[in-house]
């Protein structure tokens, strides 16, 4: 494993590493309600979600992934699920050159609040100021109108349709069938102002209760 897991803390979230220990709250946090997970894999049993766990934890001794839990600070509560995937290493580099952030998604509680952005943020910081990544790509399944949204609210640009480019997944979709992938990316020359208009929206946000 050429990188160690780290814990990244703000005001609203903390992203901690993800352990099997985390496998029955995460959980419960999905349970409390699945009407949103129309185009996200969320497991719905311990073992389902055990199994999941360990294939997030596989892809990272293998250096493609970093993932997540993410922790709600006013309570102390885990509430999801986020990560790094398709980190790309060039040569004669100690860190990645890109990654990738998804694989995300937040109890029925946790969303439409602070933490998701927040989120983001202390991953893209991370990348650009921390391991010096050219680009930070993210992607979602085209018809997914709600992430690209806030995809795009992040000040990430849109590269365009990617057709039949990964598995579907979720409720909402035919699992196994090819899906349209919408593509987004900040690059490295793009990270200050990206950061400085989060830094701006996460300012104007009370703690969440």
């Amino acid at each position: 494993m050429r990188l160690e897991p780290i814990t990244l803390t703000g005001r609203h979230v903390r992203l901690e590493p993800l352990t099997l220990d985390h496998a029955p709250s995460l959980l419960a946090a999905a349970d409390r309600d699945r009407s949103t997970f129309g185009y996200t894999p969320v497991p719905d049993t311990i073992d389902r979600m055990s199994a999941y766990i360990s294939t997030l934890l596989a892809d990272a001794a293998r250096d493609s992934a970093m993932p997540f839990v993410q922790v709600r600070l006013t309570d102390n509560t885990p509430v999801g699920c986020t990560r790094y995937l398709n980190m790309l290493w060039w040569p004669d580099r100690s860190t990645p050159a890109e990654v990738e952030i998804g694989g995300t998604w937040l109890s029925a509680d946790a969303q439409r609040t602070p933490l998701n952005t927040e989120a983001k943020f202390l991953m893209l910081q991370q990348a650009f100021e921390q391991w010096k990544v050219f680009r930070v790509a993210i992607m979602t399944d085209a018809l997914n109108a709600r992430s690209r949204a806030a995809i795009e609210r992040l000040g990430a640009t849109f590269e365009g349709i990617v057709r039949k480019h990964r598995p579907n997944t979720g409720t909402a979709t035919t699992p196994g069938q090819p899906r349209n992938t919408a593509a987004y990316s900040i690059i490295d020359d793009e990270w200050p102002s990206v950061r400085d208009q989060l830094n701006a929206r996460l300012r104007q946000t009370p703690p969440v209760n």
